[in-house]
């Protein structure tokens, strides 16, 4: 008889390590907002760090991606994390879930979205700007096999850092956030690749960031204050147990969605 064959990306560290283990833990209580998650995801810590911002209530459900539970098949037939279910029924796209809870929960934390009509409009460009400039092009870099074109490897890399720069040359000039000196919806957004960035020293020899670039010195202090807000740097494990998963990108053959889209040319799906 034969043995079905275990799916290459299936022996993921099994739950968050670290930091976020206690915030897991603290969150396994039965709430009416439940959020479908996975540990390692960057999608899933947008969610994540908006809930913990503005300390929302909610219930947290581990989710292994090659064994999904009914109850999540059920509110979004594809099985992606994050889903969000609120009052029993379900939300899904990590930027429309971030948003939604701002204005659901109007008295929980700050509010992350301005209230100006221009300002709001201007965020939301950057949001999209993100999702469909940044991440791309961090993906294209990471699954970039160098032995197949060296050339090809430094383009990815200059795509990247210069969409990087152009969104540090947007930025708030004193900060520390993107707008201003209080974080808005747009740094959570972008926050978990920019605290993942260190998978490019261990995969692709580094960044090679200029030290004498004020842009990028703004780059570095926005970075420094992502890092030490609790809501961000607390829902991360530690870095070596990310190193399985970010290993099959840098060999390009991770099976997510969004490794088949960069391998095919196409956006984040």
């Amino acid at each position: 008889m034969a043995t079905k064959q275990a799916h290459p990306d299936s022996n993921l560290f099994p739950h968050a390590t670290g930091s976020a283990k206690p915030i897991v833990d603290s969150h396994q209580a039965e709430q009416p907002l439940k959020l479908y998650s996975g540990w390692f995801c960057p999608f899933v810590q947008r969610v994540w760090s908006v809930l913990e911002e503005k300390k929302i209530p909610y219930q947290y459900i581990e989710v292994n991606p090659y064994h999904k539970p009914d109850s999540l098949l059920k509110l979004n037939p594809r099985g992606l994390v994050p889903t969000l279910q609120y009052d029993n029924k379900p939300l899904y796209e990590s930027t429309v879930i971030c948003e939604f809870l701002d204005e659901a929960y109007p008295d929980h934390g700050p509010r992350l979205m301005p209230e100006g009509a221009f300002e709001k409009a201007r965020v939301r460009i950057w949001i999209d700007f993100c999702t469909s400039r940044i991440i791309p092009s961090w993906h294209r870099f990471l699954q970039f096999q160098p032995m197949e074109d060296k050339e090809g490897l430094e383009e990815a890399r200059k795509e990247f850092l210069g969409k990087m720069k152009e969104f540090a040359a947007e930025m708030d000039e004193e900060g520390p956030f993107f707008s201003g000196k209080e974080p808005s919806l747009i740094d959570f957004v972008v926050a978990p690749w920019i605290m993942r960035l260190w998978v490019f020293d261990h995969y692709k020899g580094g960044l090679g960031i200029p030290d004498d670039d004020a842009a990028w010195d703004r780059f570095r202090k926005y970075q420094k204050a992502l890092a030490e807000r609790p809501s961000i740097g607390d829902t991360l494990s530690e870095r070596e147990k990310y190193l399985s998963i970010y290993q099959r990108y840098a060999d390009n053959t991770a099976q997510s969605e969004l490794a088949k889209a960069t391998r095919t040319g196409r956006g984040v799906p």
